[in-house]
């Protein structure tokens, strides 16, 4: 694991909120992995060491955890989160051309930034909308059978609303 850059007070403060709250859980890790995701937008490497010595495991359990697991970021994201889903209905209608419209369109590959920090774009292996696909995520609100211009009208109206 690379040397992490350690945590702002603001961030280890939520960091430790966090732990404090959940770590009484029976497999804790996960809920508090996923409530600094929640606080943070993110998990900073920096928390690994503070997470591991607080639930009373090593940095590479719980790195181990967060890199299985898609769904957790090690980076901070764009100001707004764009989950394309890959499963294999949404596949089946469309979402492979959807895919390469919106990298293309974005400028990014699957867990990538745009350049100018508003967009990140993450794959999701499904958001239960497979009747309507193909199906994408933008900041937790769902969209279904999202085609080319359909995805373009989306994100004009994303930009427009900012």
């Amino acid at each position: 694991m690379p040397a992490a850059r350690p945590l702002a007070a603001a961030e280890r403060a939520k960091v430790l909120e966090v732990i404090v709250r959940l770590r009484a859980l029976p497999g804790a890790l996960l809920p508090v992995l996923h409530g600094v995701q929640d606080a943070l937008g993110y998990v900073p490497p920096g928390a690994v060491t503070l997470i591991a010595s607080e639930l009373n495991l090593t940095r590479a359990e719980v790195h181990g955890v967060i890199t299985f697991y898609h769904y957790f970021r090690s980076t901070k994201p764009g100001k707004q989160v764009l989950q394309l889903c890959r499963a294999e209905a949404c596949q089946s209608l469309g979402a492979v051309a959807l895919e390469q419209h919106v990298k293309s369109r974005l400028g990014v590959d699957f867990h990538g930034t745009t350049a100018d920090g508003r967009y990140t774009l993450e794959p999701v292996y499904c958001l239960g909308n497979c009747a309507c696909g193909p199906s994408l995520m933008l900041d937790g609100e769902l969209h279904g059978r999202v085609d080319p211009q359909t995805f373009d009208e989306l994100l004009a109206s994303a930009r427009g609303a900012a």
